[in-house]
Parts: C-alpha cells; structure tokens; sequence
C-alpha cells in the first residue's frame, strides 16, 4: 500500500503540472491552473515517511482530485477527457491505498475483535 500510495501522489503531480502547463491546457501556452498540484504537495513528505496521520488526512484531501476529475471527464473533449479519467484513477488508487495503510497501521487496541480496558479493569480493589 506505501508503494501503491507514493507513486499515485507523485505520479498525480506530475499529471497535473503537464496537464495544464503543456498537455492541454486551458488557455494556449498553460494556465494558472497548473497551481492546483500545489495542495498535493503538503502530504507529499509525510506520505513517503509514512505518517499514517498524513495518510488520514490525504485520503480526505484526494477527493477534491476526484470530483475535479469526474466533472472534467464528462464536460471535456478529446485529451483533456482522456487526462481526466486518468487523474480519476489516479485518485481512487491513492485514496484505496491511504484507506488500507491507515487500517492496516492502526493501534492493535482499536482493532476490530480485541477488547479495550474498561473502566472496571482500571479500579483498585
């Protein structure tokens, strides 16, 4: 899943500075747009470190990626369309992958089927 995970955000990064920058952008010559890899960037460092709280939070941020992907693949044309469904699978891929690393790194007492202390274990008789 780490690997699955790095190489989806970094891979979206570079998808997203072509895109707008040579690719199709949406004025001739590139777009401000191209700033919009900026926000993947923040989790960047912890993901590839990781920090399973970066792993929590960037599961929340992709999904920003994957709207704009899916309203892009439907109103888009030609290679915008084509570079759109690639950023929406890009996106599910991160976000399946962030998912099951934060699951899979959680704290054995607040895992499914194992019992936590009560407040009963924690009295002195």
């Amino acid at each position: 899943m780490y690997l699955a995970a790095c190489g989806s955000l970094i891979a979206l990064i570079f998808l997203c500075l072509a895109w707008e920058l040579r690719l199709a952008p949406v004025q001739p010559g590139g777009s401000w747009l191209a700033l919009k890899c900026l926000p993947l960037l923040a989790p960047l460092f912890g993901i590839l470190n990781g920090r399973r709280y970066s792993y929590q939070w960037a599961s929340m941020l992709i999904l920003l990626y994957f709207t704009e992907g899916v309203v892009r693949a439907t109103t888009e044309t030609g290679m915008a369309q084509t570079l759109a469904i690639a950023e929406t699978v890009l996106a599910l891929i991160f976000f399946g992958a962030t998912v099951t690393f934060a699951r899979l790194t959680r704290p054995s007492a607040s895992r499914p089927g194992s019992t936590l202390p009560t407040v009963a274990d924690s009295r002195r008789d």
